[in-house]
């Protein structure tokens, strides 16, 4: 169980939700360990944040388990997003721990957003990996081509084939490169931003650079900052319906799963702080 959460599920103003799915890894395997690696590297964080006086704790966050997958991706996530659906229902947020970066596809299917906003190495904007559309490297694109999402905003995106990045020029896409990551969040205004539109918020931790988040499966060095991950989910956070942090794997020391809870506590701790002070449309 996520530290601090509870089996609550009535209750819940968050549901955890974890999806060990490790079928089409291209590099390095082992996605399927992440929520649980996760849900341990986050046992010795203190339960009180200062920065919004809360206690996870107080939050209402329930860890409603692991969505056991099989073979069959698309079948998956469908049944995937038809639990997470089950939590927007109910009025709470999901926040859902990868797996493969595919997972996101289920989240954003279950919330239905406009803007997809995406940390990410890789611009997973193509139409199929080896033939297979639903590779974790098409997620993006599966997104915005299946699921109806108007827009993709990816920050940290410094990789692609040339195809991705004819598809990344398109009006419907915006990437942030890491050099540009900290002026883009220093001038963000979400109001500006996004607008009216519902927002789902998705980390990849292969965004971080892998000096800090190296267990993961498509390691591409020069990326982002931890503190520019975090300001990322705490700007984008009260504006969203759901999250996820996926692509953590057990090739490391804890370094990923480390960063990937303490980055889920952040955005729960945001959402709920800009809740309790009226400042969000999202699920409450």
């Amino acid at each position: 169980m996520f530290p601090g959460a509870t089996t609550d599920r009535e209750a819940a103003s968050y549901v955890v939700v974890g999806a060990p799915l490790d079928a089409t890894t291209t590099f390095q395997p082992g996605t399927r360990f992440g929520p649980d690696r996760v849900r341990r590297f986050a046992e010795t964080y203190d339960d009180y944040d200062r920065r919004t006086d809360s206690r996870f704790s107080a939050l209402g966050v329930c860890d409603a388990g692991d969505v056991r997958p099989w073979d069959d991706v698309p079948a998956y996530l469908d049944h995937l997003a038809a639990e997470l659906r089950s939590v927007v229902y109910d009025d709470a947020t999901p926040l859902l721990l990868g797996g493969e970066h595919t997972v996101t596809y289920a989240g954003v299917d279950a919330v239905d957003p406009d803007v997809l906003v995406v940390c990410d190495a890789h611009l997973d904007l193509r139409e199929a990996y080896d033939g297979n559309p639903w590779n974790h490297a098409c997620v993006t694109r599966r997104c915005l081509d299946d699921l109806g999402v108007d827009r993709a905003v990816i920050v940290g995106a410094r990789t692609g084939s040339e195809a991705e990045w004819d598809r990344a020029a398109e009006a419907d896409v915006e990437v942030v490169a890491p050099e540009d990551a900290r002026g883009w969040l220093d001038a963000l205004d979400v109001e500006d931003e996004f607008g009216e539109d519902a927002v789902y918020c998705s980390v990849d931790v292969d965004g971080l650079d892998p000096a800090y988040a190296p267990g993961t499966g498509t390691m591409e060095p020069f990326g982002l900052e931890p503190r520019e991950v975090r300001d990322l989910v705490r700007a984008v956070a009260p504006r969203a319906d759901g999250f996820d942090v996926v692509e953590v794997n057990d090739r490391d020391d804890g370094q990923a799963a480390a960063v990937a809870g303490k980055l889920l506590r952040e955005f729960a701790h945001s959402h709920a702080d800009a809740t309790d002070d009226g400042r969000t449309g999202g699920s409450e």
